[in-house]
């Protein structure tokens, strides 16, 4: 039977790798070397591919390394030396841990946080399970404190901001009013006490004596010097009546907070007359010079004055913006609806201080039936009564009071507000007017020039002095018409801040 040419070459049993050693590389040495079988070889090369054999290489071990490069005692292999076949080491496998959300806390761990904050790098040497199973996962990261306020920064003033700190502040109370002078010249004086952050002041706190007019005298001069801007008006005259209690607290705080007002306005505050009227001592005396100087003060006075306009009324003024025609319409409106209200309240007071009257003149009836000699379990529970209406008198009393000096005052005070308005669009109307009459004097000049233009140069320094006169009321015509249009700027946001002031006020009360 033929060697099939696919089997392997099987050694004998018995021979040692050094016999396949030399065969190995008697084959390497003579590769082409004819067989006994070659004929029959070459037929079956022709039927199937050739087979590839791989030689073997022998892996010697250096004499001077005893382990050799890869272990083991000698140049021979394991087979020889008798000791067995050591497996490769395993790889390094990843741990994989547990992970864990909470931490078990022992109890004395427990009672130490609460006692304290933890310290984040103490290590326990406790041997309890609970130790050995909290060593054995991840350590939990320290608890987050909050951060302790400096002590440094804690004593400074809290910051503001920047429009805030360089707008001064004002701190203005009335009071101690007392009357003062005889019987034809008696009035009112009250302590006006102001503290203040500004600069312009020579002290930041300081008190002046003032009457009733110096207010009003100050409303109108506001109103003069700031055409366009709502003053907030002091309280209306009154002829009966103005020394009685009531009627000197409510007009106290009604100019208490027109003088707080007028300091909170951005524009008003800066105003000299307020300063020469918060800290003048001689204060009648500083008018009297200032009327002197100023003789034009009052509704004449302010830049329509400067101008050399007069402005006459007679030409009717017809609103052409429908902002401010709205806003006018508005403001008569809540006018009507405020007056209403006041009535309604002076009503209401006058009905609950009958009711107090009431109740004193009933506590006094009861208390008389209680005198009586009657049985003593109906004299105790007829004088009991008579307290009862006797308080019922204060709480009517004191309710009466409460409307008058909280809700009462505001709505007057808007009323006031809304006449005060009311001028700053007057003024308006008669900065309009005033333009349109420097553009009715422009006119005339130019013809006038223009005649004399025509007349020919024979009159050329009255063509000078009419061409000076035409620029003067050029300037005068730009001057009103930029005026006016800062008027209507104006009154747009004092007619905003006065409806944001209306809204808090109600609120408050």
């Amino acid at each position: 039977m033929d060697p099939d040419p696919w089997a392997d070459a099987t050694p004998s049993q018995g021979t040692s790798s050094e016999p396949k050693e030399s065969s190995s590389s008697t084959s390497a040495q003579s590769p082409t070397a004819p067989t006994s079988g070659s004929s029959t070889a070459g037929r079956s090369s022709r039927m199937t591919p050739r087979r590839l054999v791989a030689q073997p290489t022998r892996l010697e071990a250096v004499e001077d390394d005893p382990l050799g490069p890869l272990g083991g005692g000698g140049g021979g292999s394991s087979s020889d030396s008798g000791l067995p076949l050591e497996s490769p080491p395993a790889p390094p496998q990843k741990e994989t841990l547990p992970i864990r959300t909470t931490m078990p806390q022992s109890a004395s761990a427990a009672a130490a946080r609460r006692s304290g904050p933890a310290d984040p790098h103490r290590i326990d040497d406790d041997d309890d399970d609970e130790a050995l199973a909290r060593r054995s996962g991840p350590r939990q990261p320290p608890p987050v404190h909050p951060a302790l306020p400096s002590p440094v920064a804690s004593t400074r003033e809290p910051s503001v901001r920047i429009e805030q700190a360089a707008k001064p502040s004002f701190h203005i109370t009335v009071g101690d009013p007392h009357k003062v002078g005889d019987l034809t010249s008696s009035h009112i004086v009250y302590s006006v006490r102001t503290k203040t952050t500004s600069k312009a002041y020579k002290q930041p706190e300081f008190e002046v004596k003032r009457r009733y007019r110096d207010f009003l005298w100050l409303y109108n001069t506001l109103h003069a010097n700031n055409p366009g801007v709502v003053v907030p008006p002091p309280p209306e005259k009154q002829a009966v009546g103005r020394f009685e209690s009531n009627f000197v607290e409510s007009r106290r705080a009604a100019l208490e907070k027109m003088l707080n007002k007028i300091a909170a306005h951005p524009a008003l505050q800066h105003d000299p007359d307020l300063k020469l009227f918060l800290e003048s001592e001689t204060f009648n005396i500083d008018v009297k010079h200032k009327e002197r100087r100023e003789p034009n003060l009052g509704e004449s006075k302010g830049m329509l004055s400067t101008f050399g306009i007069h402005v006459g009324s007679s030409t009717k003024f017809v609103e052409q913006d429908d902002w401010f025609h709205e806003r006018r319409i508005y403001l008569d409106a809540l006018e009507n609806q405020l007056k209403g209200l006041l009535k309604e309240l002076e009503t209401m007071v006058a009905q609950r201080k009958a009711m107090a009257e009431a109740a004193g003149d009933f506590s006094a009836s009861l208390h008389a039936l209680s005198t009586v000699e009657l049985s003593p379990s109906l004299s105790g529970p007829l004088d009991a009564l008579s307290e009862l209406q006797l308080t019922i008198r204060d709480v009517y009393d004191r309710q009466a009071q409460q409307d008058v000096l909280t809700l009462g005052i505001v709505v007057e005070e808007y009323i006031r507000l809304i006449g005060s308005a009311k001028q700053a669009f007057a003024q308006r109307q008669k900065a309009f007017h005033a333009w349109h009459a420097a553009e009715s004097e422009l006119l005339k000049r130019k013809a006038g020039q223009d005649k004399l233009l025509r007349q020919g140069k024979s009159q050329q320094d009255r063509l000078n002095q009419v061409g000076a006169e035409v620029a003067d009321a050029e300037r005068k015509v730009h001057q009103a018409r930029l005026l006016f249009e800062d008027m209507g700027r104006l009154m747009h946001a004092e007619l905003d801040r006065f409806e944001r002031e209306k809204v808090e006020d109600f609120k408050r009360r």
